[in-house]
């Protein structure tokens, strides 16, 4: 397998650029562009010239645009032969049109006629030359800036760019990383991808399978982005899907894991802030259905809990043992009247059995699906181990925070089957009737737990 050994020549020397150029390598086997958005000298162009090293007989083409470029900076000088039999035509041999990878700098810094031109080349993979459109090899662009415009022609072509990768300067760890780092140090040997392979991949890709608790986490995405009023085009999440079945392909897997949409964030959030927002709100999410919410749990063990508490202070007047209440002493109102009988004491409220053995019954099938959200938990977690190891793309900082979700659902999960146990022993030392079987309860009125 090719892949794991272009990775590693891709991020050799590149100090925390891991996510960047795994994602970007992702993003070209789909046929996708990324833009990556930092401030200069954060080897943005570094990346862009190792990623065509990653696929054999790749032109690469790079240009660094200003509100002064021209279209010709991009799509050649125009055919002075064409021009001489009326046709208005560019020699774009050596240019963009003709290029398999390219790196445009400042790319929002150019007039709207040239974004406009870029569109269709990014999209299309044509180029309108003269009275024809060309087909172009393009493979990828990778884009590069410092800020996103918010005019109409800007957020179009922002659009075009599925991975949007924001780029900082290094850490303090890894500033002496980079300080120490050689570079006369060659990266390690690996073999590009040909068409082949590419076309091989694509195939398999066709192939790969969405499931239905993948594309049910889609649909609640696109309704909690909606809420936040963040919009993503219809195109963008098509081409997001088809990226999840590139990921799965490349992997040898048949069909996209629910952990694939790890990838979420840098696909339809516009900035650092929301992506953050986005991969929080997947980190609580991922693997763990409605129904083993702790917070929905809580409520339930909570209902129990206080209907305990309801039973154990309950009194009753106090009868004898022929069912006539029982009186205490007489007393009298201290104006020689006659002798009264005092009203009847108190006592805890007694309960028959079939009351007691209802409420366990009700309080065992709570701690059945506890237990049960725990088996599923621990499998969760075994899954997310398994993904991480094979996985070629997983952000390892996003695994490191799904994971920490789950053990903490799964230890909530643990206190409320504590809580769950003490209850039940609460509910088997009600005091009891004599040899009376009594009626069964009302249930314990709480939400339902299937989801």
């Amino acid at each position: 397998m090719k892949l794991p050994s272009i990775l590693a020549a891709l991020e050799h020397g590149l100090i925390e650029r891991s996510r960047a150029v795994r994602l970007a390598l992702l993003a070209a086997l789909a046929g996708e562009h990324t833009l990556l958005v930092g401030p200069p000298g954060t080897a943005k162009s570094e990346l862009a010239r190792r990623l065509h090293l990653a696929f054999a007989d790749a032109r690469y083409f790079e240009r660094l645009l200003t509100r002064f470029s021209v279209p010709e900076e991009l799509f050649g000088p125009l055919s002075i032969s064409a021009l001489e039999e009326d046709r208005y035509e560019r020699q774009t041999a050596g240019f963009l049109p003709q290029a398999s990878i390219a790196f445009i700098d400042e790319v929002f810094k150019a007039n709207s006629a040239i974004l406009n031109a870029l569109l269709t080349l990014l999209n299309e993979r044509e180029f309108d030359n003269g009275a024809h459109r060309e087909p172009c090899p393009l493979i990828s662009v990778i884009g590069a800036t410092n800020e996103v415009p918010e005019d109409e022609v800007g957020e179009a072509f922002f659009d075009r760019f599925l991975i949007r990768m924001p780029v900082a300067p290094v850490s303090a760890e890894g500033f002496r990383a980079l300080l120490g780092l050689d570079a006369q140090t060659l990266p390690p040997p690996f073999s590009p991808l040909d068409a082949s392979d590419r076309q091989s991949l694509d195939e398999a890709a066709q192939h790969v399978a969405v499931p239905q608790a993948v594309t049910a986490r889609l649909l609640e995405l696109r309704d909690y982005l909606a809420g936040e009023e963040l919009y993503v085009s219809d195109r963008r999440w098509v081409k997001l899907v088809r990226l999840l079945r590139v990921a799965a392909a490349s992997e040898g897997r048949v069909e996209v894991s629910t952990w694939d949409l790890w990838l979420l964030p840098w696909c339809v959030a516009p900035d650092i802030a929301r992506q953050q927002q986005i991969a929080d709100w997947l980190s609580a999410r991922l693997g763990v259905r409605e129904a083993m919410s702790p917070a929905r749990l809580t409520r339930v063990v909570e209902a129990f809990e206080a209907q305990l508490e309801v039973e154990q202070e309950a009194d009753d007047l106090d009868y004898d043992e022929s069912g006539r209440l029982r009186f205490g002493d007489e007393f009298s109102d201290g104006k020689h009247g006659e002798a009264a009988l005092r009203m009847p004491g108190r006592r805890r409220r007694h309960y028959g059995e079939r009351h007691i053995a209802a409420r366990i019954r009700q309080i065992d099938e709570l701690g059945e699906r506890l237990a049960g959200y725990a088996g599923e938990l621990d499998a969760l977690l075994r899954d997310l181990d398994g993904y991480a190891a094979q996985s070629l793309w997983l952000d390892r900082a996003f695994a490191e925070y799904a994971t920490a979700r789950l053990a903490e659902t799964a230890q909530a999960l643990a206190a409320l089957r504590d809580r769950t146990s003490i209850a039940r022993t609460g509910f088997l030392a009600l005091p009891r009737l004599p040899d009376d079987p009594g009626v069964e309860p009302d249930p314990v009125v709480f939400d339902s737990l299937e989801a």
